[in-house]
């Protein structure tokens, strides 16, 4: 639950930042304290900045925390309109980071400048003060974190009382929060009744493809990796939302498995542990299903959570396996730790072939996955890599990262580098055993089961990030829903602005 946000048009007094436990005040940026007339506090921010040996400029990229007459603590911070959001994001990160160290139950949020830069700040603010205040699974008895309860915001009213942002950072703390569950507890089956109570809750339409159902339908990849675990509580969960006069229709898809062990060629442990996190593309997918629908988004959207657990055992698939997915493609097993493309195959083809019900298929197909180390070694932890079937696509993402404040690089889907993936014994490997290029193969491999539609395919390198990413202050960013809900905005602008026809 977001803390309880108050709001209060008039600006920020003297002695009511004195009484506060916590203030975080947002000001416009300046060389000269002096140009910042009627902020209060500047008296006692003058001193700590020559204390300090900085400059009022200084704020902008370094925060500085005084003390008040009451005992409380306050960050003073400046917000650069020239800067990129992931710089203005990360700084404010920075300027709560001591404010939310104290787990404060309330947060006084004070804007200053001209009234759109208070209106943009407050936007940004907000969305920090929200993802930071909330508290991540612990099954820590002492102490108990405390989540921030209460929002004051001073200098920036909306009628809506920001909920457009509300709904991202509640997403993104969904997010977080069930990559955050140990794998004893998200087990498939758990997530799976988590997901049918999210579902009924919302009143989104619910359906399971359990093991029995997939292997009716023949989807072999997806089956090929969760046969190895008992019970065999495994299944590809769709989710489904439909508004009255939808302008097209998108695809989410998400790799969920619950815990990686790399099946018969074995993790070591150092590359086992934090493998409960390897459900997190399915986290980011429900996230971003929520947030859109949230912002009333004019799109039939459905959801398609491949959950499972990659574990050794002698019903385990094992290399040089042959097996047949859901569209009859057959597939060379290479290695059995490749087991996210593996089920993500069916998953797309049944995103993209409309399996099993009898919707159309959709005008874009997004998916979600912690899927390859290569992608950690290419891009590290601080940007995700991106593919897409099209310049435009590639071109929206890449915008999109900059406007949400998470970075995505582009990476190649050429031809020729699907000789890699070339088999003698079936229509395509799983992989390759040298790890060349890695990510780009397996994006060509889910390639292969997108049937021609329009799909974008995002690699989660940055889903983890030590000391956090942008806004987000814990190792767990949640990355891909802000971003998700820019792309998706960007997308549906272009495409009605363009004049094509969507499908009803």
């Amino acid at each position: 639950m977001l803390a309880k946000l108050t709001q209060h048009a008039a600006p920020l007094d003297a002695p009511s930042l004195e009484r506060a436990s916590h203030a975080l005040l947002v000001l416009p940026f300046s060389r000269k304290l002096d140009a910042l007339r009627g902020v209060p506090g500047l008296g006692r921010l003058r001193a700590a900045l020559k204390r300090r040996n900085l400059k009022a400029e200084d704020l902008a990229k370094t925060p500085v925390s005084v003390g008040l007459a009451g005992g409380g603590l306050a960050s003073f911070v400046m917000l650069d309109g020239g800067k990129s959001a992931f710089e203005r994001q990360s700084v404010l990160r920075k300027a709560l980071a001591p404010l939310m160290e104290e787990q404060p139950q309330e947060l006084l949020l004070a804007l200053f400048g001209s009234a759109e830069a208070r209106r943009e700040n407050a936007r940004e603010a907000l969305y920090v003060a929200w993802v930071n205040g909330a508290r991540l699974p612990t099954r820590r008895k002492k102490p108990v974190p405390r989540p921030l309860a209460r929002i004051r915001l001073h200098g920036a009213r909306d009628a809506g009382g920001f909920a457009e942002i509300a709904a991202v950072a509640e997403a993104n703390i969904l997010a977080r929060s069930l990559t955050a569950l140990p794998p004893n507890e998200l087990t498939p089956a758990e997530y799976r009744r988590r997901l049918q109570d999210i579902a009924r809750s919302r009143r989104w339409q619910f359906e399971e493809f359990d093991m029995r159902r997939l292997r009716r339908l023949g989807a072999g990849a997806f089956v090929a990796v969760a046969q190895g675990s008992a019970p065999e509580d495994a299944a590809i969960v769709h989710l489904s939302w439909r508004p009255k006069k939808p302008q097209g229709r998108l695809a989410l898809v998400g790799k969920g498995i619950c815990f990686d062990t790399g099946g018969h060629n074995l993790k070591p442990a150092k590359y086992m542990a934090g493998m409960h996190e390897d459900m997190n593309g399915s986290a980011v997918a429900l996230g971003l299903m929520q947030a859109l629908i949230a912002r009333k988004m004019p799109l039939a959207i459905e959801a398609w959570l491949a959950i499972a657990q990659n574990h050794l055992s002698p019903e385990a698939y094992k290399q040089n396996d042959i097996v047949t997915a859901l569209d009859g493609t057959t597939i060379e097993v290479v290695h059995t730790d490749a087991e996210g493309r593996m089920v993500l195959a069916d998953a797309l083809a049944l995103a993209t072939r409309g399996a099993g019900r009898k919707a159309a298929r959709p005008d874009l197909v997004i998916d979600f996955a912690t899927l390859t180390g290569s992608m950690g070694y290419a891009l590290g932890s601080r940007y995700s890599g991106v593919f897409a079937t099209s310049s435009e696509l590639a071109h929206l993402a890449v915008a999109a990262g900059e406007a949400s404040g998470e970075r995505v690089c582009v990476f190649p889907l050429d031809a020729d580098y699907e000789a890699g993936l070339e088999s003698k014994v079936a229509d395509i490997k799983q992989c390759t055993l040298d790890g060349e290029a890695d990510h780009i193969l397996a994006a060509l491999f889910l390639k292969r089961f997108t049937h021609d539609a329009a799909w974008l395919h995002m690699d989660l390198s940055a889903s983890s990030c030590s000391g956090g990413l942008g806004a987000v202050g814990t190792d767990l960013t949640g990355f891909g829903v802000a971003w998700g809900v820019e792309f998706i905005e960007q997308w549906l602008a272009a495409h009605l602005s363009l004049g094509k026809p969507r499908r009803g």
